[in-house]
């Protein structure tokens, strides 16, 4: 089972460039960063964790541009989104931006998508909270269909383009995988088996792990092997006794959450994580 390390990249937290060549000395297998790309100041949408929003929700970088800096700065370490509000990017420019980012890292790219819970945030991208998923939905295939094609096009609902020229394409073949967050219930589910190479659930949500046979079978359902999904397990606790359950019921990742502060806060959390891997 492979271990990552996540953290919402800020302005005022450890810079990226520093952070990933660390994870990748102590074993990491991969580097994950949060996005929003701002915060209503009217914002009705309630925080999911419970109470005052925290203040690195305010603050985080540009998820593409963080991670081409901490691909520039390693060498084996995969760089993901965890997670890309696709509703809030065009696919056009987000096809182009992580293609850039797999051809920077030498096809390292993770490419973590959700659909976002801030309907405030989302509307101003002009996204009916409504029609989150549909509209991610469309996205993310508009974005296949950029990264695989040689004249891509698309004639959607909500995204439509013309036989188009789209470079650079992806370095990983056929694509970066594609790793759909949120809930464990059919609804996701189906999108998952459709157009996703991954789950990523947070934990403490719900547990992934008694969900896990509601995704096997909806994938034999239409015919995709349930082990062709990798399964990771996003904000794990850095606890031996829950790594260690995830690992004995097979998950493929567990993505530790390093704390938004200073580098020497977040270092003593990467040496405590560095130690629950092997």
């Amino acid at each position: 089972m492979h271990i990552g390390a996540l953290i919402f990249p800020t302005d005022r937290t450890i810079r990226p460039d520093v952070l990933a060549p660390a994870l990748e000395e102590r074993g990491y297998e991969s580097f994950w960063v949060a996005e929003h790309t701002h915060i209503p100041l009217g914002r009705r949408t309630p925080y999911p964790g419970g109470g005052d929003l925290p203040d690195m929700y305010w603050r985080t970088m540009d998820p593409f541009v963080t991670l081409t800096a901490a691909a520039l700065a390693t060498t084996t370490l995969k760089v993901g989104t965890g997670i890309a509000l696709v509703n809030q990017h065009h696919p056009i420019n987000a096809a182009k931006q992580a293609a850039s980012v797999d051809l920077l890292s030498g096809g390292r790219f993770l490419y973590g998508v959700g659909v976002g819970w801030n309907e405030d945030e989302m509307e101003h991208h002009g996204t009916d909270p409504s029609k989150r998923r549909s509209t991610a939905r469309e996205r993310i295939l508009a974005t296949k269909a950029l990264w695989t094609e040689d004249e891509p096009s698309f004639d959607g609902e909500y995204v439509k383009f013309s036989p188009s020229a789209s470079f650079p394409k992806p370095v990983q073949s056929p694509h970066p995988p594609v790793i759909m967050g949120g809930g464990g219930g059919p609804i996701t589910f189906r999108h998952i088996v459709e157009y996703c190479d991954g789950w990523m659930p947070i934990h403490g949500r719900t547990d992934p792990l008694e969900r896990l046979p509601l995704l096997r079978r909806m994938a034999e359902e239409v015919g995709r092997d349930p082990d062709s999904i990798e399964i990771g397990i996003y904000g794990c606790p850095m606890r031996g006794g829950d790594v260690d359950r995830y690992r004995e019921a097979g998950v493929d990742r567990v993505v530790f959450w390093l704390p938004a502060e200073d580098e020497s806060t977040v270092m003593s959390a990467v040496e405590h994580g560095a130690a629950l891997i092997g």
